[in-house]
C-alpha cells in the first residue's frame, strides 16, 4: 500500500487516489520534509517547491503536480533521485482561454468598444494560444500567431514577433517563462521597454502567462496608455501598487483556476499514478453534474451582448475587485495575494453551460465557437 501525500486543494484527492493507498492531505505550504517522511507519492499544485531541499532524506518515488505549468518543481533533481514524475499539461487551458475571452470582453465593452475586425497577436500557440486562436477568431478577431520553437520545426502560418507587436491591436502572451541557457527563444522580459515601444499606439496588453515574461517597467509603461490585462505580475506575489492601479484588468494569478481544469488534472494524475503503479482496471473519473444554463440577454449590441453573456458564467469584474481590494495594504500584499489564490471561489468552464432564449444570427458562432456555449435548439 502506498502513503501518499496530496495538495488539499486537488479535487477529490481520496477518491481519486484513495485505491493506491492511505491519502493525507495537507495545505500546499504545509507540506514539509517532517510531513513526507512516510510518503511513498508526493502530489501537489503550484505553491509548493519541488527539490532536494524539500525531499531529502524522504523516501518519495513518485511527483505528480495537477497543474500544466512545472516551474516550481527542479525536474533535474527529482532524475538525479530517481524519482518517477507527472504533470497535467493542457489541464487548465480552457480555463486560461475563457479568462482572455472574458477579460477582452470585459474591456472592451466597458469602453464602448467592438473586438470584430481587430488584430489578436498570439504569442506561443501551445496548449493556451493554440486553444485561444479558433476561439478568437469566432468572436471575430483576425490572428496572427508567433510561435519560434514551432516554426523551426517546419510549422506554417507563423510570423515574427516583430510582425505582431507591429500589427496587432491586442497582444496576448502564452509561453512559458524560459531564460538564455535554457532555451534558443528566451522568453524573460521579453517584452521590455524596447518591444513594448514596437508595438501598435494603443494595442493592447494581455498576459497570463508567467509575471517575468514582460518587466515592471515595460507594463507600467503601457498600463498608462493603453489597455492592459494581466493575471500575471512581475514581482509576484508582490506586484507593485502602482501597476495595479493603472491596469484595465487586475486578478491574482487565477486565469486558469475553473474548477474543471482542476479535476482535469486530478484524472491525469490518477492515471499516470495508476500506470507508474501497474494497476489494472478502469481509471478514475469525476462524477458527472448537472449542465448549468445561461439566459440570453437583452442588449442589441455585439461585444455589451457577449459581455453580458459570458459575466453569467464568469463574472472577471468581481475577481478584479477582489484583487484590488486585497491588495490595498501594501503590508500584506504578498499573503493576500496567497490567500486570493487559497481561497478562489469555484468557477465554471464557459463550455460547461448551455444557452436558453434566442442568440441574435450574427452571434451564434461568437457563442458557440467563441464562448464555447451549448446553443440549445
Amino acid at each position: 500500500m502506498l502513503h501518499i501525500t496530496a495538495d488539499a486543494n486537488i479535487p477529490f484527492a481520496h477518491e481519486a487516489f484513495g485505491a493506491f493507498g492511505e491519502v493525507q492531505t495537507l495545505p500546499g505550504h504545509a507540506i514539509t520534509p517532517d510531513t513526507l517522511s512516510k510518503t511513498d507519492v508526493l502530489l501537489v499544485r503550484s505553491v509548493t517547491e519541488v527539490g532536494d531541499v524539500l525531499l531529502g532524506g524522504t523516501p518519495v518515488r513518485f511527483v505528480g503536480t495537477a497543474t500544466a505549468g512545472t516551474d516550481h518543481v527542479r525536474l533535474g533533481e527529482l532524475a538525479d533521485r530517481g524519482i518517477a514524475f507527472a504533470s497535467a499539461p493542457g489541464s487548465n487551458a480552457a480555463s486560461v482561454v475563457d479568462w482572455v475571452l472574458a477579460g477582452m470582453l470585459s474591456v472592451a465593452a466597458d469602453r464602448g468598444e467592438e473586438l470584430v475586425g481587430r488584430t489578436l497577436g498570439i504569442i506561443g500557440l501551445g496548449a493556451v494560444g493554440g486553444r485561444l486562436a479558433p476561439r478568437a477568431e469566432a468572436l471575430g478577431l483576425e490572428v496572427l500567431a508567433c510561435d519560434p520553437p514551432r516554426h523551426a520545426n517546419g510549422a506554417g502560418g507563423l510570423v515574427e514577433l516583430d510582425e505582431i507587436l507591429a500589427q496587432a491591436d491586442i497582444v496576448s502572451l502564452h509561453t512559458p517563462l524560459t531564460g538564455p541557457g535554457e532555451s534558443p527563444w528566451p522568453t524573460h522580459s521579453m517584452i521590455d521597454a524596447q518591444a513594448a515601444g514596437r508595438m501598435k499606439p494603443g494595442a493592447w496588453l494581455v498576459n497570463a502567462a508567467r509575471g517575468r515574461v514582460v518587466t515592471a517597467d515595460a507594463a507600467l509603461a503601457l498600463a498608462r496608455t493603453r489597455p492592459v490585462l494581466l493575471d500575471v505580475w512581475p514581482g509576484e506575489p508582490d506586484p507593485s501598487p502602482d501597476l495595479i492601479e493603472a491596469v484595465a484588468l487586475a486578478t491574482p494569478h487565477i486565469a486558469g483556476y475553473a474548477w474543471d481544469g482542476k479535476v482535469r488534472g486530478t484524472v491525469m494524475l490518477a492515471d499516470a499514478l495508476r500506470q507508474w503503479a501497474g494497476a489494472g482496471g478502469p481509471g478514475w473519473r469525476p462524477p458527472l453534474d448537472p449542465v448549468p444554463t445561461l439566459a440570453a440577454p437583452t442588449t442589441d449590441s455585439g461585444v455589451a451582448w457577449l459581455d453580458a453573456l459570458a459575466r453569467q458564467a464568469y463574472d472577471i469584474r468581481a475577481d478584479d475587485r477582489r484583487f484590488r481590494a486585497a491588495m490595498a495594504d501594501p503590508a500584506d500584499r504578498a499573503a493576500a495575494f496567497a490567500e486570493l489564490r487559497r481561497t478562489y471561489p469555484r468557477r465554471r468552464e464557459l463550455s460547461r453551460y448551455a444557452l436558453t432564449g434566442a442568440v441574435p444570427p450574427s452571434l451564434h458562432a461568437a457563442v458557440s465557437g467563441g464562448l464555447g456555449v451549448t446553443l440549445n435548439p
